[in-house]
């Protein structure tokens, strides 16, 4: 790709910021904090390194968060997303989205307000290819009807959400990453039974195959993958959907 359009994909990927940092003040929620890997300790930056954290408003009491490399470890409204694939509002302790769910009961909300400041928000989980966890927080210092402005609005905020952290995924990956190659359907059933901890002798006799031949396939599909060690296959064909859940 020439670099033209290398800088016109990073103009929009600032644009989609500053619609989502837009949307964040219309709803009353002003301060924003976002991260489009989850799993990387380090801030979410643009094309010229610079966190994305520095040029948007959070609570002063806490302004320099991002410098904190164990933030996506110790924060619970982080660990909230993690548990559930829609976007929810949080108000003083208490949480809640557009349908029933149980997915997020068991997560102690106590201490968010007390420890954060953050009285009111609303999270958007992005779940990418690749088993990659992304999420967008837009908060505030004031307990508002939050759950109001998510029924009217928590739609074209996870949609906005979803457009930023996919975009900024995709620029920020190194550019020497090999397509996604699809596996076979004999290769991705030896890569789930690998999954369920299955050895390849024993994979061998649940699908009347040899031992050399599920060896074939698993190293076929570890090459398709670009996984240097059976972990590492496991791991990217579960974050890429072949490998489904075991009965």
């Amino acid at each position: 790709m020439a670099r033209g359009d290398d800088d016109h994909a990073w103009t929009q990927v600032d644009a989609l910021a500053d619609e989502v940092a837009a949307l964040g003040v219309a709803a009353e929620l002003p301060y924003l904090a976002a991260q489009s890997d989850l799993g990387d300790p380090g801030a979410m930056a643009d094309r010229d390194g610079r966190p994305f954290a520095a040029r948007f408003r959070w609570i002063a009491r806490d302004a320099d968060y991002w410098r904190n490399r164990r933030l996506a470890l110790e924060a619970t409204l982080l660990h909230a997303a993690r548990l559930i694939a829609e976007p929810f509002w949080y108000r003083e302790g208490r949480v809640g989205t557009w349908r029933a769910t149980r997915l997020l009961d068991g997560v102690d909300l106590a201490q968010v307000t007390p420890r954060t400041g953050v009285a009111a928000a609303i999270v958007a989980p992005v779940h990418l290819p690749g088993g990659r966890l992304g999420a967008v927080v837009w908060a505030d210092e004031v307990p508002g009807d939050v759950a109001a402005v998510f029924a009217a609005r928590g739609g074209e905020m996870y949609a906005a959400a979803t457009r930023f952290l996919a975009a900024h995924a995709e620029w920020s990956a190194p550019r020497h990453r090999a397509p996604l190659q699809q596996l076979s359907a004999r290769e991705a059933q030896c890569v789930r039974w690998a999954a369920a901890g299955k050895t390849n002798a024993e994979i061998g006799t649940i699908l009347t195959l040899s031992v050399s031949t599920v060896r074939f396939h698993l190293r076929n599909a570890g090459d398709k993958l670009g996984a240097a060690t059976r972990a590492r296959m496991i791991q990217l064909a579960t974050g890429h959907g072949f490998v489904g859940t075991l009965g």
